[in-house]
């Protein structure tokens, strides 16, 4: 078409399509494994993850993926193996043919070199050894298996997808140090069918365990906030009364919310990827569409009563950090209100002071001004007789009538003069 296609139109397609299911065949095993650098997502180095991956491919002579490819699935001779590259972490699947007779063979693990292990760009977030039988003719035999295999305390078994397979599986770690579950295939369930309820057991595990991160920093912080909450309610019980100390109560209510607001955001990406991760477990279990098996627990239950408390845990750690943040943040506010009406208070009593001080300045500005007049006069006088003291012989006045003839018009000329420019500085 004479059309212009955006720039990111075919990449958003491929998208959608960038992480397909395997095909599994029964009877079969897969190994999954989940790596998770010691770092947050934002400072990960995800050209370390891809060196480990074509690390792996080179040592069995296989293709590497596109260079931007975040997912890779390949043939390795001995196995196939499915890569995904996620925002927090990697993850490895290798599908094997069945083990025999011993069910959950460690020796199934050699499929990765031990020195390709060591060498990993990070740590084990999880790993699970998967076994995938055909169902046996019976449910009771599916029950006895599974009494072998794993604890029965913990067991969570179910019907998947309108009864096409068994699913099972303890979420412990055994003594191999991986996660054990189960598939049982009925005789008419096809490979593309299977890839999925493996696939979504591998997710359902490694988002559980990836959620649970959050909830060491949650009992930490509810430690640390359980310390500050007593410190808080003591400075807003003191702000009923009088305060000796505003300033000093301030400082220690800031103090607190700044610490407060640290801890908000140093857990805002972990709370949150948690989240994430919890809505993902629980939309996987819920596809697969469980139905109760012998009396079981289905993997929904056994999320329910061992799963969901945890989650709930650091949802509400994280609800009360958001409102002790704000009660400090009001308290604060509040303090900070009280002491700018004090200070208030305070400057009105100072301009009062100021004013009564001014009224006495002018009084005695006033009385100054008096003796000033007196002052002026009395040498305006002196200068005026010695002025007009040579006349006082010829006119035949004595000198001393002269003088005081002279002292009322100028004091009066002094007073006037003083009086004007007193106005006109007033102006």
């Amino acid at each position: 078409m004479p059309l212009e296609d955006h720039p990111l139109r075919y990449r958003l397609a491929n998208e959608l399509h960038a992480r397909p299911f395997p095909n599994v065949a029964a009877p079969a095993q897969a190994i999954f494994l989940a790596i998770k650098q010691p770092r947050d997502a934002a400072k990960r180095d995800r050209a370390l993850d891809r060196a480990h991956l074509l690390a792996l491919l080179d040592r069995f002579g296989a293709d590497h993926p596109a260079p931007d490819a975040t997912h890779f699935f390949g043939d390795l001779g001995k196995f196939r193996l499915k890569w995904e590259q996620h925002t927090e972490f990697v993850t490895y699947t290798a599908f094997l043919p069945a083990s025999g007779e011993r069910a959950y063979d460690p020796a199934a693990w050699e499929a990765f070199p031990e020195d390709w292990l060591a060498k990993a760009p990070g740590v084990r977030i999880t790993s699970a050894q998967i076994r995938i039988e055909n169902a046996p003719a019976t449910g009771q035999e599916i029950a006895d298996r599974l009494a072998d295999w794993m604890v029965p305390e913990s067991l969570a078994v179910s019907h998947v997808l309108d009864d096409t397979a068994v699913i099972a599986g303890d979420f412990r770690i055994d003594s191999n140090g991986h996660m054990r579950f189960a598939v049982f295939c009925a005789a008419d369930t096809d490979s593309r069918r299977i890839g999925r309820i493996v696939q979504r057991i591998c997710e359902i595990e490694t988002y559980k365990a990836m959620s649970m991160l959050g909830l060491p920093m949650a009992r930490e912080i509810s430690t640390r906030m359980g310390e500050m909450d007593a410190s808080l309610a003591q400075l807003v019980d003191a702000m009923t009364g009088h305060l000796a100390k505003p300033a000093e109560t301030l400082r220690e209510l800031l103090s607190i919310a700044a610490e407060l607001e640290k801890l908000q955001t140093e857990s805002v990406f972990r709370f949150g990827a948690t989240g994430a991760y919890e809505a993902l477990v629980n939309q996987r279990i819920e596809v697969l569409r469980e139905e109760r098996f012998l009396g079981r627990q289905t993997f929904g239950e056994f999320m329910m009563r061992r799963y969901d408390p945890a989650m709930r845990t650091i949802k509400a750690t994280e609800r009360r950090l958001l409102s002790m943040s704000e009660r400090a943040i009001r308290a604060g506010d509040l303090l900070r209100t009280q002491v700018d009406v004090d200070r208030s208070a305070q400057n009105q009593d100072l301009l009062a002071s100021m004013d009564r001080r001014a009224d006495m300045q002018l009084r005695l500005q006033k009385t100054v001004e008096g003796l000033s007049v007196v002052a002026i006069s009395y040498y305006a006088v002196s200068l005026v007789v010695y002025l007009i003291a040579p006349l006082a012989e010829p006119l035949g006045v004595d000198k001393t009538l002269l003088t005081a003839l002279a002292v009322l018009p100028v004091v009066a000329g002094v007073w006037l003069t003083v009086r004007s420019i007193r106005r006109s500085m007033e102006k």
